[in-house]
C-alpha cells in the first residue's frame, strides 16, 4: 500500500483542558487548528495502554476468559488482557496478566502487533502477544477480580465470533491474528521466555 505524506491531514494543538483526571482514565478537551485554518474541539480519553495475550495450548485449543463488564452489563468472552502499569514493558505486562488471570506461564512468546481500540475518542493502544508452551499453575487474581478461565478450539471460537457471541473488539482482532498465524499466512518471531 503506497502512502503519500500526511502533513496536509494533520491537526495542531492550540489549547488543552483536563476536565477529569481519574485514577485510571483521564479526559482531555483540546482545541486544534484544522488543515484549512479553522479550529475544532477534540474530546478524548487518555488511557495507559494495555496488553492482550493469545495463549495457545499444546492440544491446539486457546485459553479464554469469561468476565462481567460493568459498562455494558454483561459477561464477555475475551482473551486474557490487562492494562500497563506506569513504565511497564508490554511483554512483562503480558506475562504478568497471563499468570495472574489464568495461572499459566509460557515457554515462548511472540509479539504480533498493536491495536488502537477507539481512535476517534481514546489514546488506548493494546499490544498483541502470542504465548505457547503453556504450563498451568495457581491463579493470582486480585481480591476484587472475578473471572472464569475456559478453553476453546480455534474453529469453535471463530464460529462464536460469526454468531455474535463474541463481540469484544480486542478479541475479534486477535481471532483474525490467530487464524492467520495458525494457517501459516502470518509469521511470528517466537522468543524463548527469559523468565
Amino acid at each position: 500500500m503506497t502512502r503519500k505524506p500526511d502533513s496536509h491531514l494533520e491537526e495542531k494543538l492550540v489549547a488543552s483542558e483536563a476536565p477529569y483526571n481519574g485514577a485510571f482514565l483521564k479526559i482531555r478537551r483540546d482545541t486544534v487548528s484544522l488543515p484549512n485554518g479553522n479550529t475544532a474541539t477534540r474530546e478524548y480519553v487518555v488511557h495507559p495502554g494495555a496488553v492482550v495475550v493469545i495463549p495457545l495450548l499444546d492440544d491446539g485449543r486457546v485459553l479464554l476468559e469469561r468476565q462481567y463488564r460493568y459498562p455494558i452489563g454483561r459477561v464477555m468472552t475475551e482473551f486474557p488482557a490487562g492494562k500497563l502499569d506506569p513504565g511497564e514493558d508490554p511483554l512483562a505486562c503480558g506475562k504478568r496478566e497471563l499468570l495472574e488471570e489464568t495461572g499459566y506461564t509460557a515457554s515462548q512468546w511472540a509479539r504480533a502487533g498493536a491495536l488502537h481500540l477507539a481512535i476517534a475518542y481514546s489514546t488506548e493502544i493494546i499490544h498483541i502477544y502470542f504465548a505457547r508452551g503453556l504450563r498451568a499453575g495457581p491463579r493470582q487474581l486480585d481480591q476484587d477480580e472475578f473471572l472464569d478461565v475456559i478453553s476453546a478450539d480455534p474453529a469453535e471460537l471463530v464460529e462464536a465470533c460469526a454468531k455474535g457471541d463474541v463481540t469484544d473488539a480486542k478479541t475479534l482482532t486477535c481471532v483474525l491474528w490467530m487464524q492467520n498465524v495458525l494457517s501459516g499466512a502470518w509469521k511470528l518471531d517466537w522468543q524463548d521466555n527469559a523468565a
